[in-house]
């Protein structure tokens, strides 16, 4: 009976989920028809620039940013943190940027959305410590596993030996499936240990992909498609591969099984591959993401592209555009599950390689 209920519980959201994002796109879509129907009223020049860049606006959505955009020219400004050397610290909301127009206290916004320099003679190096889009949306992400993990375990001190419900009844499903399907068969004896770690990794890239499916605030921040993101992960997970190895693991690398000959070719491929497997993670996780979230812009913004050519042309493309987009947004439902699985996956048989005990000692 749980398992059914945590069924019908992922039913209902990915309902709720759909209908939020038809809604969203709905409005955003009729407030496209009305700006193209002024747009053609005013003079030509006024239209040309007014015209929506697909390109530009994927860009943004996909890229970090000192402000959260909501709707047209609104959004929410964030803290801008520096450090410099000349001025200490300095802090201010990002409103005083006005989208990167303005300057404030000698620093500005360059196209990249980066803290530099107003004078670009001033070589005073710049500490940017801000709070920007992607680092508020981590902090939402985890408040809300902190709710939700906390919630669950006062449920079970409230109800000991009795069957969970509400979120529980959701969430310990996927604890079991990680520990049994995951840790236990990746790891071995030893998969207690690292049990909170690949836990956290799971529901830290579940939680963040999700939210950024969401079309609105709080969702929408592109977390596990920025780079950075993901390789902080990726180096978290090499720390603990090498730092949890044993010497059999080490004597693989430095000292294989292989004709001492062979060791001028074979050891600097094996050095070679504990670096090139967390930067695999990396790249994978970010280059999912991403490309997700490309496409569904894409798929978009095509009502856009083919309005600015003909609003009858808008209007034919919108069910189809809406349609891919759903689509798509729902499949991404999956890839989010399927890509916090594969990093997580992938870290427990790293993390099994480099803590697996030699054969013949198993076996004394």
């Amino acid at each position: 009976m749980p398992y059914f209920s945590a069924l019908f519980s992922i039913g209902r959201l990915q309902k709720n989920f759909l209908l939020v994002l038809f809604y969203a796109f709905s409005a955003l879509a009729v407030h496209a028809s009305d700006s193209h129907g002024e747009a053609k009223n005013a003079h030509e020049d006024a239209h040309s620039e007014q015209k929506m860049d697909p390109g530009k606006m994927i860009l943004e959505h996909i890229s970090d940013a000192h402000d959260w955009h909501l709707w047209g020219h609104t959004s929410i400004p964030l803290p801008v943190i520096v450090y410099t050397k000349s001025q200490g610290l300095s802090v201010f909301s990002s409103s005083h940027f006005n989208h990167g127009h303005d300057a404030y206290l000698g620093f500005r916004l360059n196209e990249k959305n980066q803290v530099i320099w107003e004078n670009e003679a001033i070589t005073d190096p710049i500490y940017d410590l801000s709070i920007t889009k992607n680092v508020l949306a981590m902090f939402l992400a985890v408040f809300l596993l902190l709710f939700i993990m906390l919630s669950i375990a006062k449920t079970y001190a409230k109800r000991s030996g009795k069957a969970p419900k509400g979120i529980a009844n959701l969430i310990e499903p996927l604890i079991i499936f990680l520990r049994d399907e995951v840790a236990k068969s990746s790891i071995g004896p030893k998969y207690e240990r690292f049990m909170p770690l690949l836990l956290s990794i799971f529901f830290f890239i579940f939680v963040n992909n999700l939210m950024g499916l969401i079309p609105i605030f709080p969702g929408g921040a592109n977390v596990t498609g920025n780079i950075a993101v993901t390789m902080v992960l990726a180096l978290v997970v090499f720390i603990t591969v090498n730092f949890s190895g044993n010497k059999y693991y080490w004597k693989h690398i430095f000292a294989p099984d292989v004709p001492k000959a062979m060791y001028i070719i074979i050891v600097p491929i094996e050095i070679l591959g504990v670096i090139l497997k967390p930067f695999v993670l990396m790249l994978r996780l970010f280059a999912n993401i991403t490309a997700g979230h490309i496409i569904i812009l894409g798929f978009f913004s095509l009502i856009f592209i083919f309005g600015a050519m003909s609003t009858g042309l808008g209007y034919a493309v919108s069910p189809l555009s809406v349609a891919f987009t759903l689509f798509m947004s729902f499949l991404e439902l999956l890839v989010a599950f399927l890509q916090a699985f594969v990093f997580t996956l992938l870290t427990a048989i790293y993390i099994g390689m480099a803590v697996e005990e030699h054969h013949h000692a198993e076996h004394h």
